[in-house]
């Protein structure tokens, strides 16, 4: 028999918070793979524990730097032994879940063994200062700042000065509404799915709820995708009738964007799992593209496209409202690995492309090295011309077209909409021959 007390179902949900948050800060892994990860037990939960956890970990993530500020307060040193983790749920539940106390401690205390009696006295006495010492000290914080790397910061307030820095980091700390994109009657859908049509075409739902329950899931009337995330794809225009190649492609939104388009869409990725979950949303929704797993670099088209869509590897910066991990998953030197890799990619994929045609380059990050800073390489292509971004026609503020006709949104754009994520997106037409 084990020696371990039994365990309620709410102690068991933090747990495996516990655990997913080590997974994430101490081991380095990303808390979409820890989540579908077996060993985690997150899967084992029940739906109404699922949710309380993620959003436990979600909170314990972006509050990371208030928590660890608070915490600092009452404990100078780490004494061996003492669970960081379990104090950063605690801390989390008190001052942002608004949990009651007795809760908060007494299951933070819990998770230590019995015979852990000198980790269980400190956990009890510092998270009991926290409960009513916490909200002051929160009071005086810079959320904004003091939640975000610094190397981030730094990046953010150089590419985009400090006050737009200030307001990424703050749309940062909330969590992101549910956005879809429909094959069509956008109107009808919005009243059905109880969401705002947002300027672009896209449906916005604040509401929670499981994603599979809501009408037309299992229809395939429609996918998730941020509103962002579907800009892209429009910078080609028409493509009804034409070949497009969706490099880069998994999990899918952009290659289902496209062939309700009406594009002829070749999907190319270069993981088979991830493929696999593209070709069961192209079946649930009922449309069709041709799939290949392939090295983008390496790969020889069996023919020129009419149109190419190179969705490149990034830090994936502009989704930190969606991941609040990747902070902690990525730093500076990621970011000039990436920014390389992406221009062998922008001329593999140039060279893919029919003269006359149409090219989209775009990330999903806020790093100018992955964005604004390739523009020279860009122009540089052969025969290249920049197709301006209008924003009137794909439905976005003024100030998210660049000067130099690129697409740069950011996660304070609609800030009173719910905001969006950040992207970087240009269009180029090859000259024709």
């Amino acid at each position: 028999m084990s020696d371990q007390p039994p365990v309620s179902a709410p102690l068991n949900s933090r747990r495996v918070a516990a655990s997913l948050l080590d997974g994430v800060l101490g081991k380095g892994r990303a808390l979409d793979d820890l989540l579908i990860d077996a060993k985690t037990g997150f899967r084992d939960l029940a739906d109404r524990d699922r949710a309380f956890v993620r959003r436990l970990v979600a909170t314990a993530l972006r509050r990371r730097g208030q928590i660890d500020g608070c915490l600092r307060k009452f404990l100078t040193l780490w004494p061996k032994g003492l669970p960081r983790e379990a104090m950063r749920l605690g801390t989390a539940e008190l001052l942002f879940l608004d949990a009651p106390a007795h809760a908060a401690v007494d299951s933070a205390v819990e998770l230590m063994h019995p015979e852990q009696k000198k980790p269980r006295g400190l956990i009890n006495a510092v998270l009991r200062k926290v409960a009513t010492e916490g909200a002051a000290i929160v009071a005086q914080q810079d959320a904004a700042k003091q939640n975000t790397p610094d190397w981030l910061w730094r990046s953010w307030e150089a590419a985009y000065g400090p006050d737009l820095a200030r307001d990424i980091a703050l749309a940062h700390l909330q969590e992101a509404p549910l956005d879809i994109s429909v094959k069509g009657d956008a109107a009808a859908w919005a009243e059905k799915l109880q969401a705002e049509l947002l300027p672009s075409g896209s449906l916005r739902r604040m509401a929670a709820g499981a994603v599979e329950s809501l009408p037309g899931y299992n229809d395939g009337a429609w996918w998730v995708q941020d509103a962002a995330a579907c800009l892209p794809a429009k910078l080609l225009g028409d493509v009804n009738g034409k070949t497009v190649a969706d490099l880069c492609a998994a999990p899918g939104g952009k290659t289902a964007q496209l062939a309700a388009m009406g594009a002829q869409v070749m999907a190319v990725d270069r993981s088979d799992p991830r493929l696999k979950r593209l070709k069961e949303n192209l079946k649930r929704l009922k449309l069709k593209a041709e799939v290949r797993t392939a090295e983008i670099e390496q790969w020889q088209p069996p023919y020129m496209f009419d149109a190419v869509l190179l969705d490149a590897p990034c830090s994936a910066t502009g989704t930190i409202r969606r991941h609040p991990d990747l902070p902690y998953l990525k730093d500076e030197t990621d970011v000039m690995k990436l920014a390389t890799l992406q221009q062998r990619l922008i001329k593999a994929a140039w060279a893919m492309l029919k003269p006359g045609g149409k090219m989209v380059y775009c990330v999903c990050s806020l790093q100018p090295e992955e964005g604004e800073k390739q523009m020279p390489m860009l122009r540089a292509l052969p025969g290249a011309r920049i197709v301006p971004a209008e924003a009137d026609g794909l439905g976005v503020p003024e100030d998210a077209v660049t000067s130099d006709g690129a697409l740069r949104t950011l996660p304070c754009h609609w800030a009173d909409r719910g905001g969006m994520d950040g992207f970087f997106a240009v269009c180029l037409e090859k000259a024709a021959a």
